[in-house]
């Protein structure tokens, strides 16, 4: 056995041993959603959301590609977080609910909450399944086992020790992942540019390559393309007011203020990780280019490079040639706690919704505690099941990925509709409700219009209208259209407005 799956197999028991003790401090249904939860806990639960499979595995591989233009991946969710708390994080907090949906209710009403619970349930459902989709095929490449038993395998360690202790339990293993995590790339970083001779030896190898597509420098940043870099910045900064599983954390501060300074240290931590993830890429780049025996899964088409999964990071980390045992261990450490670190609180996000947005406040109100407590657990539980289930039946489904992103786009959208309850006074919940199911329909449609054509409906030159900017200009144009055919009641404003009242009296006091 390699000293690198020693390393992640201790890793794996360690997180588990973490979760479960953190499940002493979980005794009820708050507890396990989360309640009065530290600054650090809330910092690292929440980074959890923004620093996932995409922010280590998908970062390099577009750094692979394009350069360093990759790191405006994690830049774009620090700029979202850092609005989210400078803008948003008091009144969120103010509102006196642990959900998303919980939110919207406050501003549109019951049936609002219930339709926007169902999407945005479906939206964190399909970026858990994603994430399980890249720990599986991560763990098939790493272990030599079938995808089906790598994806089971990872399913059951987060799972359990999110069942064990919910809030605490995340909070508790993302504080070890997000060390882990930066310690693993930096490290990881400064060897790879030692060996290639330093800094200035590698920077000299790295101005002979050209971006993939538009051949570009890898040192430019907008090589990537505008149109990604603005879809990216968009979709964070509507996306992250609206992520359950990065905002549960922060509906969970014990007041409002703290609420705040915990998004702003978070967007600090999160925006520069995606800056050694894509040197990584840029490092494999260069040892591909020097020795294309280097990485076994790859192919050269007419196009360029193609890359067969998101192998470039871990066959660096696998290459003793390269990187020492113990190092490239602790780096595939790294890329499979930002997996579970991700995967974990979208779970537990997944089931907080249905829990308390569904059964407890349409279904059965009156539920005692524990019987809360319980049902928290049971569809905690069955989100994990839905994303381990849909990651083996479509992980080899080209389709997956754009979907995903039609999900982000959705929920980002989604934000649009609550600007309206919070700066319209003539907004109404049949408008938000019919905002939200028509913004779902168009995002999903503008992905399969571009999967079955290979482009997007709406191109105005070199510029593609994306399923983001097609979901914010339905999401906006639905609200108000439909807000004026179907206007509020006077009662519903008069409720709005006392809402409003209420949350500038606690946010003043805070």
């Amino acid at each position: 056995m390699s000293a690198q799956l020693i390393i992640i197999i201790v890793y794996f028991i360690l997180t588990v041993v973490i979760g479960v003790l953190s499940g002493r401090k979980t005794k009820s249904a708050a507890a396990f959603t989360g309640v009065s939860l530290s600054t650090m806990a809330i910092v690292c639960a929440s980074t959890g959301e923004w620093l996932g499979g995409t922010a280590t595995t998908g970062v390099s591989e577009y750094g692979f590609l394009y350069g360093l233009s990759g790191w405006w991946y994690t830049i774009a969710n620090g700029i979202g977080v850092l609005v989210l708390g400078l803008f948003f994080a008091k009144l969120f907090r103010s509102l006196e609910t642990g959900t998303v949906p919980g939110i919207i209710e406050k501003f549109f009403g019951v049936h609002a909450r219930t339709v926007s619970c169902i999407i945005l349930t479906i939206v964190m459902l399909a970026v858990g399944l994603s994430q399980m989709i890249a720990a599986g095929k991560l763990g098939e490449s790493l272990l030599g086992i079938p995808f089906w038993i790598s994806a089971i395998v990872f399913a059951v360690i987060f799972i359990v020790y999110t069942l064990a202790g919910g809030m605490n339990a995340v909070a508790s293993t993302n504080v070890m992942h997000l060390f882990v995590m930066y310690a693993g790339v930096i490290i990881a970083v400064l060897v790879v540019v030692s060996r290639v001779g330093g800094f200035s030896e590698f920077s000299s190898s790295v101005r002979e390559l050209k971006a993939a597509g538009n051949g570009g420098s890898f040192w430019n940043m907008f090589s990537i393309g505008g149109t990604k870099v603005s879809s990216w910045i968009i979709a964070s900064l509507l996306g992250a007011c609206t992520a359950q599983a990065g905002l549960q954390p922060v509906l969970s501060a014990k007041n409002a203020k703290q609420a705040r300074k915990a998004c702003i240290i978070t967007a600090f931590v999160a925006a520069p990780f995606g800056f050694f993830t894509a040197f990584l890429g840029m490092a494999s780049r260069v040892m591909f280019e020097k020795d294309p025996t280097f990485l076994s899964q790859i192919e050269r088409t007419a196009e360029g490079i193609k890359i067969a999964g998101k192998s470039a990071l871990p066959e660096l980390m696998m290459n003793n040639s390269v990187m020492h045992p113990i190092v490239g261990g602790l780096v595939l450490a790294a890329i499979l706690a930002a997996v579970l670190s991700t995967v974990s609180p979208i779970i537990l996000a997944s089931g907080t919704m249905v829990t308390r947005d569904v059964y407890q406040r349409v279904l059965h109100p009156e539920a005692s505690d524990e019987k809360v407590l319980k049902m928290g657990r049971i569809t905690t539980a069955i989100s994990g099941v839905i994303c381990c289930v849909g990651a083996i039946f479509l992980w080899k489904a080209s389709a997956v990925l754009e979907l995903v992103y039609a999900a982000y786009s959705l929920r980002g959208a989604l934000f649009i509709v609550v600007l309206f309850g919070i700066y319209w006074k003539k907004a109404s919940g049949k408008g938000a409700i019919w905002a939200m199911i028509l913004t779902a329909v168009v995002a999903v449609a503008w992905v399969g219009f571009k999967l079955a054509t290979g482009s997007y409906p709406i191109v105005i030159g070199s510029f593609a209208i994306t399923e983001t900017y097609a979901a914010v200009v339905v999401a906006a144009v639905c609200t108000l259209v439909f807000s004026l055919v179907f206007r509020p009641s006077e009662i519903e404003i008069s409720e709005r407005e006392r809402t409003k009242a209420e949350v500038r009296k606690a946010m003043e006091t805070a």
